[in-house]
């Protein structure tokens, strides 16, 4: 398999973030199986809420947007509250999302996302669905089926991180790159429409 650029952004804002430790593990077993893979922090990048106008004349929102789209595929790694992802990962993709009168083109479409989520409660493993669906009909992404989900319980029992959910993450990162490589050589390139 050739080497595929595959970002993983980190979207807590929590200093104290296990979705941000989540988010370096990915991005070290995408690295193992030989793949560009770096994270980057939306905590360090001070993207400002999406307000469907000076979002647009950020920094962070040029390089974010040139990230997501010179990307094979993406890694989106995030807590999960109130039953929901963090309201920055909507507002990320809001604003690498938007397709504009000037000429601006979402960054999203085509690519392949792959949820890592951690969560206070084992109950919240649906939480994705509507991210993923939203993405899936708005931007024809490929939606990995493999999501990494760890509840506060596991964090209590270290071996668990080792085993288990350990296992589960490393399969959807393979997962992940494999889709990624399948996809690259696609001949269909999807622009917006319903």
């Amino acid at each position: 398999m050739a080497a595929l650029n595959l970002p993983v952004i980190s979207c807590s804002l929590d200093p104290a973030s296990r979705s941000r430790t989540l988010a370096s593990a990915s991005s070290g077993l995408l690295r193992e199986q030989g793949h560009d893979s770096s994270v980057i922090d939306l905590a360090e990048m001070e993207l400002p809420p999406f307000d469907n106008d000076r979002v647009f004349e950020s920094p962070a929102f040029r390089r974010l947007h040139a990230l997501i789209t010179a990307a094979d595929g993406v890694v989106l790694a995030f807590p999960i509250y109130n039953w929901a992802p963090a309201a920055s990962v909507k507002s990320l993709i809001e604003a690498t999302g938007a397709t504009g009168e000037d000429g601006r083109v979402a960054a999203w479409f085509d690519k392949v996302v792959t949820f890592v989520c951690a969560a206070g409660l084992p109950h919240s493993t649906m939480a994705t669905a509507t991210l993923g669906q939203s993405l899936m009909l708005d931007f024809k992404c490929v939606i990995n089926p493999y999501t990494a989900y760890l509840s506060e319980r596991d964090w209590e029992r270290p071996e668990v991180l080792k085993a288990d959910r350990g296992e589960r993450l490393a399969k959807t990162m393979s997962v992940h790159a494999e889709l990624s490589a399948l996809l690259a050589e696609r001949s269909y390139r999807s622009v917006w429409e319903v």
